[in-house]
């Protein structure tokens, strides 16, 4: 009878040091699922960062306008014919004195 409890004993330290320290530990399920999480939410950015860059590109496989919103937005571009007019506020005019 001692050397089956002794065996039981055996049998459930080993098992008792997979499950806290081995392959597949707790510690080991804990980890990974931060890391899943962690991963879930630079996908979902990424997909955003995706969906944002693909409306770029359709518009811009669609016709001109977004090319010309483009150079105008990003380059200062004007129309020939069109006179370009910049309006500076008036909060810093030393000349009124």
């Amino acid at each position: 009878m001692k050397i089956l409890i002794t065996v039981l004993v055996v049998l459930l330290i080993g098992l008792q040091y997979r499950l806290w320290f081995g392959d597949g530990s707790l510690s080991e399920v804990v980890q990974l699922s931060r890391e899943l999480e962690l991963q879930k939410v630079k996908l979902r950015e990424l997909e955003g960062r995706n969906k944002i860059l693909e409306a770029q590109v359709l518009d811009l496989q669609n016709g001109l306008d977004a090319f010309e919103e483009k150079a105008r937005n990003d380059l200062g571009m004007v129309k020939q014919g069109e006179t370009f007019i910049q309006l500076i506020p008036n909060g810093h005019d030393t000349d009124e004195q």
